[in-house]
């Protein structure tokens, strides 16, 4: 069975990586990867690179992405990338294509596949996030897929409502948190010197725009580097980049001025990888920003979430989330209550036994019917 496995950027590639590894060494399976978006970004690390090491025997390359990211450029981007994959649909076909999320180049990938009949399977459909504009994307694609894994029961309703229809969809749980119980994270020390990070606690953070609030990213930017820099007096602040969003270059340059600030206390990271972001998060005190990494994954590791603004509104949560408004006195507040906190210890809604072992059981099942 050929499959072919859509990723855009280092988030996506992260949480599908038990899947594939899984898939590579099962020999029912042709694999085949077909990277573009950030991954083939220098401004975003370059992360096909990590990619490559991962030994695939075909991995499919197509550059699609402009570095600015102004509404623009964003749509530019996504036209070019319909085009891109016009093409490679034409020359290349699969029997399942695997898509992820909700990225506005996953958006277009998926969009260019339809008039050719391609069987995608969608990861993490029927979820909300009614801050960003990814949230119309991820709709979008899953009207364009055949499968549907869903990484929580509750979002099986949603999916319906989209779909005006109630096959194939699976509730799998989170792809991101398989083998999450016997994950061993990086040795401390050796993590801390590969990041050059001094020993001492830290809040991992991250912040994305809302891409829904434009005219407000303005001042969400402003609140935030105030708020963070009244906190890295107190506490170390390891940050990851944010993504090739719409205005996520007023992100980048507030958080690179606050590393001139502070240079030795305000630790920039632009690509983790899995392991080390895992290992990251395990490492951490508590988390901070906006991202869905603090929605899903982090109750797995005991961490209490700080989540500010409305980029995950309607994104269902577990007890661990803490939610602010983007204001410095807010977030401060916010903080500083998670760090009274002891390790979270209740469930995570999102995590499910065997997820990946379901999903493969799943598509040889419905190959045998076909």
């Amino acid at each position: 069975m050929k499959i072919g496995v859509l990723t855009s950027s280092r988030a996506d590639y992260g949480i599908y990586l038990p899947l594939i590894q899984k898939l590579k060494c099962d020999t029912f399976f042709e694999l085949e990867i077909i990277a573009f978006g950030t991954h083939l970004s220098f401004f975003h690390g370059n992360t096909i690179k990590e990619i490559e090491k991962d030994g695939y025997d075909i991995i499919h390359k197509l550059s699609t992405i402009l570095t600015n990211d102004d509404e623009q450029s964003i749509s530019t981007s996504h036209g070019l990338t319909v085009l891109k994959f016009a093409d490679f649909w034409t020359n290349n076909r699969y029997d399942l294509v695997f898509c992820l999320g909700d990225r506005f180049e996953m958006n277009a990938a998926v969009q260019a596949g339809i008039p050719f009949g391609i069987k995608f399977a969608h990861i993490h459909g029927g979820e909300t996030t009614l801050g960003a504009i990814d949230n119309i994307y991820r709709h979008q694609i899953s009207l364009a897929s055949y499968l549907h894994f869903i990484a929580a029961d509750c979002f099986k309703k949603r999916l319906i409502e989209i779909l005006d229809k109630s096959d194939h969809i699976y509730s799998t749980g989170s792809l991101s948190l398989s083998n999450i119980k016997s994950f061993i994270p990086v040795d401390k020390q050796s993590f801390f010197e590969k990041f050059r990070l001094p020993d001492s606690e830290y809040i991992l953070v991250t912040f994305h725009p809302e891409t829904v609030s434009l005219k407000e990213n303005i001042t969400y930017v402003k609140e935030m580097k105030e708020a963070l820099s009244d906190l890295v007096k107190h506490i170390l602040l390891v940050i990851t980049m944010p993504n090739a969003d719409t205005q996520g270059s007023l992100y980048r340059e507030a958080i690179l001025k606050l590393n001139e600030d502070f240079p030795s206390r305000v630790i920039l990271i632009e690509n983790f990888g899995k392991e080390n972001y895992f290992s990251a998060m395990y490492y951490s005190k508590i988390m901070l920003g906006n991202t869905s990494s603090g929605i899903i994954e982090a109750a797995s590791f005991g961490k209490y979430v700080v989540n500010v603004g409305d980029r995950q509104k309607g994104r269902v949560q577990s007890e661990n989330i803490l939610n602010c408004h983007f204001s410095k006195k807010d977030i401060v507040l916010a903080v500083n209550k998670a760090l009274s906190f002891k390790s979270f210890i209740k469930e995570n809604i999102y995590y499910k036994d065997f997820a990946v072992e379901s999903i493969i059981k799943i598509i040889k099942s419905l190959n045998e019917k076909a």
